[in-house]
């Protein structure tokens, strides 16, 4: 098993003003231990797309609910619903270079 920490490369605008296209974030690629916060900045698997990084707006007993900071740029729960806890592949940790914190809601 490798190690869980990586660098992924933000892709688009759904996360601005928090995350822009081309900033690099620290993940911790691992399948949540406990439940996620509201707020938290995630890594998920979205239906038919790519891993994305989104924010938790609401958690319940059955899924998780995510929204990107850019409501119109933005593929999300607005649009697809509720997704399983198991869809969360990893946590944001900071943004690089300078590993600033990332900020919750």
């Amino acid at each position: 098993m490798g190690w869980p920490l990586r660098i992924a490369q933000v892709r688009g605008p759904s996360m601005v003003p928090t995350l822009r296209d081309g900033d690099r974030v620290l993940v911790w690629l691992t399948a949540p231990r406990r439940t996620p916060r509201v707020g938290q900045i995630v890594v998920i698997e979205l239906p038919d797309r790519p891993l994305s990084i989104k924010r938790i707006a609401s958690v319940s007993d059955d899924g998780v609910e995510i929204v990107g900071d850019n409501p119109f740029g933005s593929t999300d729960s607005r649009e697809l619903g509720m997704l399983p806890i198991s869809a969360i592949r990893g946590v944001a940790l900071c943004r690089f270079p300078s590993c600033q914190r990332l900020p919750s809601l």
